[in-house]
């Protein structure tokens, strides 16, 4: 009887977990797919790419790390980052691209 009622709270407490990370990653995708536009990039793919427990910064603070691939000219690509605290984007890292020249 216990054992029933503890299975079906585990089972539970999975399904809320599960839950939440999907939401995480949709808030995570809004906020990458926002933050290309303001770049003008496409953005190609996103990712979740792990969970840690210590920031770059040297912090220890449980995030989720999120990759992303996006292209500034159409015709190449390059992988940028984001670092997701809770539901709030904290920092994205992208490396040094090719800005696209609109005037030609």
């Amino acid at each position: 009887m216990i054992t029933d009622l503890l299975m079906i709270l585990l089972v539970a407490f999975l399904a809320f977990l599960f839950w939440q990370q999907r939401r995480q990653s949709e808030i995570a995708r809004t906020a990458i797919s926002r933050h290309c536009e303001q770049l003008n990039l496409q953005l190609l793919s996103t990712s979740l790419l792990k969970y840690q427990f210590k920031l770059p910064d040297g912090r220890f603070q449980f995030h989720a790390l999120y990759q992303f691939e996006f292209s500034a000219r159409g015709d190449d690509y390059y992988q940028g980052q984001l670092i997701m605290i809770g539901f709030k984007a904290a920092k994205f890292m992208l490396p040094p691209y090719r800005i696209v020249d609109s005037e030609y």
